[in-house]
C-alpha cells in the first residue's frame, strides 16, 4: 500500500496513539514462566501430591463397582402359605399359654434391677 493512495487513511494512523510497553513487562513474563504447574496443565496432574489421592479415588471407585456386580442375591425357599394359614386348635393352647408366659416374664422382679 502506497502513502500516496490513501492519504486519510495514513492520517487516521497517525493520530493513533501508539502501543507502549510497560517498564516491568520482563519482570511479569518471567513471573508467569516460574509460577508453579496448577490443574490446568498435564505436569500438573503428574504431581505426586495430586496423583496418589486421585488415584486412590479410582481404585475405590472400581472396586466398589467390582463388588457391587459380582454380588449375586439367592432367592430363599419358596414357603407355601396354605400351610402357614392352616392353624390347629392345638396350636391355639400353645399361643395362650405363651402369652401367659410372656406376661409373667414382663413381671419378673429379678430383672428390675438391670436396667
Amino acid at each position: 500500500m502506497n502513502r500516496d493512495d490513501d492519504k486519510e487513511l495514513w492520517d487516521v494512523l497517525g493520530r493513533a496513539a501508539k502501543p507502549s510497553v510497560s517498564p516491568f513487562f520482563a519482570r511479569n513474563v518471567v513471573r508467569e514462566i516460574r509460577k508453579p504447574a496448577g490443574w490446568t496443565t498435564f505436569s500438573g496432574w503428574l504431581n505426586p501430591r495430586r496423583l496418589i489421592p486421585a488415584a486412590g479415588v479410582a481404585v475405590a471407585l472400581i472396586a466398589a463397582l467390582l463388588l457391587r456386580t459380582q454380588t449375586t442375591v439367592v432367592p430363599g425357599p419358596k414357603i407355601n402359605s396354605e400351610k402357614l394359614a392352616i392353624v390347629e386348635a392345638q396350636d391355639y393352647e400353645v399361643i395362650a399359654d405363651f402369652d401367659d408366659l410372656l406376661a409373667s416374664d414382663d413381671s419378673n422382679s429379678l430383672d428390675d434391677g438391670i436396667l
